[in-house]
């Protein structure tokens, strides 16, 4: 009965809440049988009436006439629209805005993201607290989740948020495979398994939606800045995308300490493996005894994968998917072939190091064969330049002005 309460109430909410704008269009409605004409002079009448809107719609039409004597009564009726309070012709006047009030792209958007707070407000009214405590303990196995200090401010100001009031909604949807499957590798590689799942990072797009715009208008308030309001769309695309983007950001960084860490680690996991210790035992003394990177981390992963009851093929698969590198896939698949066969596993690890050692070698001669290139145009088009003024200047000088 609670549930049928809570869904009936933020039915009426939605629709109390998208009323308005009807009304909005179903008053425009009446001036769309009006020749233009007519539609100027009902205009110009309210406008005679103290209706500073109106004043600003004819001052409107007559600007995109042709006529010079049109233009300046248009710019005349923008200015007294002004001056009696109208935001819109002010914005007008300083450049702000190109024409009406807002486009079509401004207004819908608006609705939209009005009624996605209402939705949002109103289960944070009307959610259980102790439905969702046990429903996050049933998901997470009664573990916390990571801290989010290290992954940026965006992040770990909106988790709190996002997490108690969007994953749940995200959570029944039935597109919830789907989810899963899109970002569940994206966040393996990135190292944010521990903090997010798939679902808290499609809530955590689905929050940015609304959370960019309140900032942004937040800050114009603040500032008393007068910021075009037909940016609120794209600041909320790009609330959507930004997630994206900075996962994308994090899997590259992850991959480069990778790459850096391998040969170190191949190296010691080569001599423990040598020295007698077996496959589970040499590769905990790396963890143990190299600086914690991405790579340690996964093979930390891994070495409790196999604890758990996994045999080290599925972990070496398993840590390749995650890590998502050539380098690594290659150095994975020589070791499940190893174990398949039976081979003494010292010799390849010893053989691996050093492939991987030449591969970095030559990777850094690569760059720094490239590193001239790159360089060449800051040099030509900001020192070459600066060089050129400071011995021509003089010599110029000296032409212009004359031998003294």
């Amino acid at each position: 009965m609670k549930k049928w309460g809570y869904h009936i109430i933020l039915l009426v909410l939605t629709i109390l809440t998208l009323f308005a704008p009807t009304q909005t269009l179903a008053q425009t409605a009446r001036y769309e049988n009006l020749s233009s004409r007519e539609l100027v002079q009902l205009l110009n009448e309210e406008c005679e009436r103290g209706q500073m809107a109106n004043c600003y719609e004819a001052g409107q039409m007559y600007m995109g006439a042709e006529s010079e004597a049109s233009k300046s009564k248009g710019r005349k009726l923008i200015q007294k629209s002004c001056q009696g309070g109208h935001e819109n012709a002010c914005e007008f006047l300083k450049g702000g805005l190109a024409r009406d009030t807002g486009s079509d792209l401004l207004f819908y958007s608006s609705i939209g993201l009005i009624g996605l707070a209402v939705y949002l407000v109103t289960i944070m009214m009307f959610q259980d607290e102790e439905e969702f405590k046990a429903s996050e303990k049933l998901e997470e196995g009664g573990k916390k989740s990571g801290p989010t200090e290290n992954y940026g401010i965006v992040l770990r100001y909106s988790k709190p948020f996002f997490k108690r009031y969007v994953t749940p909604i995200v959570s029944t949807m039935k597109s919830k495979k789907k989810i899963k499957d899109k970002y569940k590798r994206k966040l393996a590689s990135s190292g944010l398994t521990d903090v997010l799942s798939p679902e808290d990072f499609f809530s955590f797009k689905i929050f940015l939606i609304v959370g960019f715009p309140i900032v942004f208008f937040g800050v114009r308030v603040f500032l008393e800045e007068d910021w075009p309001l037909s940016m609120i769309p794209i600041i909320a695309a790009v609330g959507f995308v930004y997630p994206d983007i900075w996962i994308k950001g994090r899997i590259q960084m992850r991959q480069k300490e990778v790459i850096m860490a391998m040969p170190f680690c191949v190296d010691m996991l080569a001599l423990s493996v040598e020295a007698g210790l077996d496959f589970v035992a040499a590769m905990t003394k790396v963890v143990e005894k190299a600086k914690k990177t991405a790579l340690s981390e996964e093979f930390e992963t891994m070495i409790k994968e196999i604890r758990i009851g996994a045999s080290r093929a599925e972990a070496l698969r398993n840590l390749a998917w995650r890590i998502d590198l050539i380098q690594t896939s290659s150095f994975c698949a020589t070791l499940i072939a190893a174990d398949s066969v039976g081979a003494s596993i010292g010799p390849i690890l010893k053989a691996l190091s050093l492939e991987i050692r030449q591969k970095k070698s030559s990777e850094v001669e690569k760059a720094g064969a490239t590193a001239a290139t790159k360089i060449l145009f800051p040099m030509l088009f900001l020192i070459v330049p600066a060089v050129f003024i400071v011995v021509a200047a003089p010599i110029i000088l000296e032409l212009v002005t004359g031998p003294k």
